[in-house]
């Protein structure tokens, strides 16, 4: 099971990222998955979830109206457009599927001027 994140990187707050998330070792289209993130010294804070067919998404009051998780199951992947970035959404960024307990190896996000 791999899950890999891309697209992070520094961006000026109020900027655009769009993050992605490829899977590989097992059935995607059947797992839920979720996007989190962690700063030094903190715990990982669920961010972001999308269903099975992603008919239905689920986000933390943090980042509602702001964030937006997708998904395309025929290309095994996962996505987070992240708008209106603001300085506290600065973190490593974590995709996981929740069913099986595995996490990608992050990607790191910052807003800064």
């Amino acid at each position: 099971v791999q899950l890999v994140e891309a697209g992070g990187g520094l961006v000026q707050p109020w900027g655009s990222l769009r993050l992605s998330c490829a899977a590989s070792g097992f059935t995607f289209s059947t797992y839920a998955i979720s996007w989190y993130r962690q700063t030094p010294g903190k715990q990982r804070d669920w961010v972001a979830q999308i269903t099975i067919s992603g008919g239905s998404t689920f986000y933390s009051d943090s980042v509602k109206g702001r964030f937006t998780i997708s998904r395309v199951n025929a290309e095994n992947s996962v996505y987070l457009q992240m708008n209106n970035l603001k300085p506290e959404d600065t973190a490593v960024y974590f995709c996981y599927a929740p069913g099986l307990g595995y996490w990608g190896q992050g990607t790191q996000v910052t807003a800064s001027s």
